[in-house]
């Protein structure tokens, strides 16, 4: 008998293609939006694309708003959170990558305001997720907020961004192999709550891109396509799931111990990468999918390796060693790894030399 009833949260548009940008005003009316809308923005992407929609909310004979953000935080939230209040806007839309996109979905949530996703890199699935990601101090936040209304993709401009960006994207999405089993896991051990249907989805999106990889290359459309589909789709798995679970485990620990041990040095997508691989060894060992991974993100220029995230060795195993503390989340990682166990599965895995 059902005891629990679900409400699941997904944009009621999402619009992807060749020149789509110019749609953005279009979906607004759509969606029956009034009044003005405040465009969150980061440097480049305004140039790229916001500047252009705002023209064309202007045309439309409509006044919108912009702010620009330097950085994920909670301070830009607040910056956001101001600016709205200040220009009396009714609406939000993020403009850019991850870092635009989850400020606005955010600020959005806090305002109990709407708001549109377009993002101008595919190297992050939460364009689309009811998850925003901040890191304050020494650790990351995962702070659960409203999906966007719609999102607009315009793979012109994806297929444009930065190739690493989207080798990023593509790696973020890989490792929803491992996020999954992590899920499962816990599910067995812990009794956490458990999907299959977001668990099934979340698989295929990693299915997609590791069948296809040899068909991701530098600025192709049709990869932008395929990327862009697959980061939709984990992001409405994490909807239907109403959590982070379909698309981050273990391998998601490690890399947010890595931004709290070597920041920068690496992108956010790339280090999920690297800690899938490893992640999967621990799961099935000499015959587990980790080959698998470790090949795909190859084929997609992605890094494999700690010297290819410009991370020395001994980094990767403290990040290994230590990354269950960082939240109360059953993983394949327990209650934490000692140095031989982790050195051991990294050297296997080709990792650390």
């Amino acid at each position: 008998m059902f005891e629990k009833s679900t409400w699941i949260r997904l944009p009621r548009n999402v619009v992807v293609g060749h020149g789509v940008r110019s749609s953005v005003v279009e979906v607004v009316d759509d969606l029956h939006l009034q009044g003005r809308p405040l465009l969150v923005t980061s440097p480049t992407p305004r140039q790229v694309a916001a500047e252009p929609v705002a023209a064309d909310f202007e045309a439309a004979g409509i006044d919108p708003a912009i702010v620009t953000i330097e950085s994920a935080t909670f301070d830009s939230v607040e910056t956001v959170i101001e600016t709205a209040e200040a220009e009396e806007v009714s609406y939000l839309i993020g403009v850019g990558g991850g870092k635009a996109i989850d400020i606005a979905k955010m600020a959005s949530d806090h305002l109990e305001m709407g708001f549109l996703s377009v993002p101008t890199a595919a190297s992050h699935d939460g364009v689309i997720s009811n998850r925003g990601s901040v890191p304050d101090g020494d650790t990351r936040h995962s702070v659960a907020a409203e999906p966007p209304l719609a999102v607009v993709a315009d793979t012109e401009i994806l297929a444009e961004a930065p190739w690493e960006l989207t080798t990023a994207g593509c790696a973020d999405i890989i490792s929803n192999y491992t996020a999954v089993m992590d899920w499962r896991l816990a599910n067995r051990l812990k009794n956490v709550e458990y999907s299959e249907y977001a668990a099934a989805l979340s698989e295929m999106t990693a299915e997609i891109l590791v069948d296809n990889a040899d068909l991701i290359r530098p600025g192709l459309e049709e990869s932008a396509w395929v990327v862009t589909k697959a980061l939709m789709s984990s992001g409405v798995a994490m909807s239907i799931a109403d959590s982070s679970r379909p698309a981050s485990g273990a391998e998601h620990l490690f890399s947010h111990q890595l931004d709290r041990i070597a920041p920068g040095e690496a992108l956010h997508g790339h280090q999920v990468g690297v800690g899938s691989i490893m992640t999967a060894y621990l799961h099935g060992g000499e015959r587990g999918i980790w080959r698998d991974i470790r090949d795909a993100l190859a084929s997609i220029d992605a890094p494999t390796t700690a010297a290819e995230l410009d991370i020395d060795d001994e980094t990767v195993i403290e990040a290994l060693t230590t990354c269950h503390e960082i939240r109360d989340r059953y993983t394949i990682l327990g209650d934490g790894m000692d140095e031989q166990a982790a050195r051991e599965v990294a050297t296997k895995t080709g990792v650390i030399n």
